[in-house]
This record gives structure tokens, C-alpha cells and sequence, in this order.
């Protein structure tokens, strides 16, 4: 990847730089030539809290906020914790942006989610459908708490002439994933049941809903890749997406993966689960026609390494 010299004299702050999403983002970063990129931990900086914010801005002093931090998880932990994940989202990103605004920071990428789309959104989804129904209700409280991010990023910009951008990440995906069983997302669920089930012998592997539900997922070193150029090249109030074009259905994933992993059990649909949205693919024109993003890691290949990290990790056999 070419250096072109933005990144390094600038002192870059990635929030949530220790998690999935950030460490590609730091490594993307580094390859690009940046020097000073400073990770602030929960333990030292609680970002919820404003006097944490306050002492983070001091201690790094950046040119650059690429704001990752979150408080994330599937169907399961939004249902059970509405209420933490819209405060501690909205509060960490609107004091983050406020406070980096009062100190003169020059650039801050408010990464946003693809939960912040209306439910029912025509296919593909395009920025402009963002405003045009209420979220899916199991993750509504979290996509509206990051969607005020992009209000307070247009009005700082509006206002202040505030240089805040708001990308949209598709459903991510990789090596370095969360697999815990109960707070991980579709993928990661998926790849840990089958390896699991085939090790145990288990004749069926159950999953939620009825599969029919589609999915876009984006490789997580294509999405560092893209907000790393995002934060090069785009200066504009519009929000974009990030994905890699291609929709998917949770069924057809489902064998997909169990064919991966060499799973040859039956797959057994629990209907009383819920699906969540019903259909997300995305318009990624605008990334690519702005500052050149493309997504390019083909999904089987990215597939094969996301389970073979996973079997490192986990100490099983190839």
C-alpha cells in the first residue's frame, strides 16, 4: 500500500483501536506512514465519561479521531441491554465529537452501522433511505444512538465548518472476530457452532429464525482499508456506506459455512427466534466514485481465513 505522506506528521486517535475493526485500522494506518497513532484503553479512558475524554484529548493532542468505540453485540445482547447500548454509544461519540470540536481537532470519523437504516429500506440501501422509517426494533436503540452522530456531524459542519465524516460499515467479518457465544455476531456464531458440533458429533446444529433474511459482510481489512482512505480523501456532510456489493442469505451462509468447516449435520431452523431485518445489501457507489474504495477480498476466501484463525485460537486441528 502506498505512503502518500498524510499520515505522517499528523498524531492520530483511534477510539476502539485494541478491538476487531481498530487493529486493522492501526496496521492500515501504519502501512500509510502514520507514526503517532494513540489507542486510548477502557481501563485508563471510560470514554462514557466526559473527564475521560477531556484527559484523553490532552494526552494525545490528535489531528485525527477515528472513532471505533463501541458498545456492540448481536440480536441477543441488544435485546437484553437496550437501555447501555444507546447511553453509552450516544454519550461516548457526542461528547467525543463536542469536545474534539472545542479543541481544534482537525479531522473526526464518526463510524456509524448499518442498524441505522429503517427496517423495511428498498435494496439496495442508498444514503438517502437513512431518514425514511424506524430502525429494526432488536438493534434500534444502538443504529439511532450512532445515527445522532451523523445529525451532530452535520450541524458541527454546518455551524463550526467542522470537518466530521460518517461512514456506514456494512456487517463486518474476519480474523480477530468476537466469537463468544452469546454476544457475537452471525458469522462468528455460525463458524463456532459448526467446528464445534463436528467435534462433539452433533446430528443437527440450531439456529434462529428460518434463514430467510439476507446479508451484505465486508472483510474487516477492506473496511480498515476504506476508512483509513475515508479519512484521507472524503470531506463532505453526506454519510456513505461501506460494503462489498454482495447480498447474501443467512441460509445460504449457513451452508456455506458448515461446507467450510466440514460440517455435514443437519441444519435445524428455530422459527420462534427472531430474523431481525429482513433483507440489507448496500449502494456503495458513493465510496468508490469519492475516494476510490472498492472492496476486494473475495467472501469464500475471507471466509477460509476467519475459520482457520479460528481453529488456531481455539487449539483445533485444521
Amino acid at each position: 500500500m502506498e505512503t502518500n505522506g498524510f499520515w505522517q506528521s499528523k498524531r492520530v486517535c483511534v477510539t476502539g483501536g485494541a478491538g476487531f475493526l481498530g487493529t486493522f485500522v492501526v496496521e492500515k494506518l501504519a502501512q500509510r506512514g502514520a507514526q503517532q497513532v494513540f489507542i486510548p484503553r477502557i481501563e485508563q479512558y471510560d470514554l462514557v465519561q466526559r473527564e475521560a475524554i477531556l484527559r484523553l484529548l490532552a494526552d494525545a493532542r490528535p489531528d485525527v479521531i477515528i472513532h471505533l468505540a463501541a458498545l456492540v453485540g448481536g440480536i441477543e445482547a441488544n435485546r437484553l441491554r437496550p437501555a447501555e447500548f444507546f447511553y453509552d454509544n450516544l454519550m461516548m461519540g457526542v461528547q467525543l465529537m463536542h469536545e474534539a470540536w472545542r479543541h481544534g481537532v482537525a479531522k473526526f470519523v464518526a463510524v456509524g452501522t448499518i442498524c441505522a437504516y429503517p427496517k423495511i429500506t428498498p435494496i439496495p440501501f442508498k444514503e438517502e433511505y437513512l431518514w425514511d422509517g424506524y430502525p429494526e426494533e432488536t438493534n434500534a436503540p444502538y443504529g439511532l444512538a450512532k445515527k445522532m452522530l451523523l445529525v451532530q456531524a452535520q450541524a458541527y459542519r454546518q455551524q463550526y465548518g467542522f470537518n466530521a465524516i460518517f461512514p456506514l460499515p456494512v456487517n463486518l467479518y474476519g480474523p480477530r472476530d468476537n466469537f463468544d457465544p452469546v454476544t457475537s455476531h452471525v458469522i462468528p456464531a455460525l463458524i463456532r457452532k459448526c467446528l464445534e458440533a463436528q467435534q462433539r458429533g452433533d446430528p443437527e446444529v440450531a439456529l434462529w429464525g428460518d434463514g430467510s433474511p439476507t446479508r451484505e459482510f465486508l472483510y474487516v481489512e477492506d473496511a480498515a482499508e476504506g476508512l483509513v482512505l475515508a479519512a484521507e480523501r472524503y470531506d463532505s456532510p453526506e454519510p456513505f456506506n461501506l460494503g462489498s456489493g454482495q447480498e447474501i442469505s443467512i441460509r445460504a451462509l449457513a451452508e456455506l459455512i458448515a461446507h467450510l468447516t466440514g460440517y455435514t449435520g443437519r441444519i435445524a431452523w428455530d422459527t420462534s427466534k427472531p430474523n431481525g431485518q429482513p433483507r440489507r445489501a448496500l449502494d456503495t457507489s458513493r465510496a468508490r466514485e469519492t475516494f476510490g474504495f472498492q472492496a476486494h477480498t473475495p467472501f469464500e476466501e475471507g471466509l477460509k481465513r476467519t475459520i482457520d484463525w479460528y481453529q488456531a485460537q481455539a487449539g483445533m486441528k485444521g
